[in-house]
């Protein structure tokens, strides 16, 4: 059995090695531009003022592989120190979890939210598990968080997931997040890594990722 699941995530990880970062990066735009554009039936918007770091992974593969096996590139973006704008963003893999909506073997779309600086400290780290290395929780769904205090302000990770246009909060209890070296460097021509990217503030967003930005900014810039 163990067997087949490498096999499953292994296939995943070839059939998204065809699909180029900057494709990649468009498409995470798009969809946190849709799943926006909904208010009663998007990420908050105060959730969004007050996270530390986004986490967007757009298309992930499900369903179809063995074992329900799970695979995924996306993007994170943090604050930057000066608590201006979005941070260039780096690129990530995700492995395992339980997504939710078994729809087959259609894609997810992956949300998350980082609330706090020890969430983000372990988002940056070479490698971690939600509900494991960090706490996690489904994130409510709607223009304002007063009712869903609990998970607003006890979890270091909220997540959420939209399929066939469902979205919903979904704990992703499970998953493994790790750094995609191969395409930090496809990005930005060299080898360099999610924490330097992130932290050093110097970092230039690249021309494919400025669609991405200009939707974070425009969606959860800090009033």
């Amino acid at each position: 059995m163990k067997l087949k699941l490498i096999a499953a995530v292994t296939l995943g990880a070839g059939l998204l090695s065809a699909a180029e970062a900057p494709e990649r990066l468009q498409a995470a735009a798009d969809a946190f531009k849709e799943v926006m554009g909904i208010p009663d039936k998007s990420i908050p918007q105060d959730l969004l003022e007050r996270a530390q770091c986004i986490v967007i992974v757009p298309g992930l593969k499900k369903g179809a592989f063995f074992l329900g096996a799970k695979y995924g590139k996306g993007f994170v973006s943090c604050r930057r120190a000066d608590g201006v704008g979005w941070s260039a963003p780096g690129a990530i893999r995700v492995e395992g979890g339980s997504f939710g909506f078994q729809f087959g073997g259609t894609e997810t779309d992956a949300f998350m939210l980082v609330m706090n600086k020890k969430g983000m400290d372990r988002l940056l780290s070479t490698k971690f598990t939600l509900g494991g290395d960090a706490s996690v929780a489904a994130g409510p769904v709607g223009r304002s968080t007063q009712a869903e205090t609990d998970a607003a302000l006890t979890a270091e990770i909220l997540t959420w997931s939209r399929q066939r246009g469902l979205f919903a909060g979904i704990s992703l209890s499970g998953a493994t997040l790790r750094e995609d070296s191969d395409w930090n460097r496809d990005l930005y021509g060299k080898k360099i890594t999610n924490r330097e990217i992130i932290m050093k503030g110097t970092v230039q967003t690249p021309k494919a990722a400025e669609g991405l930005m200009a939707e974070l900014n425009r969606y959860s810039s800090r009033k």
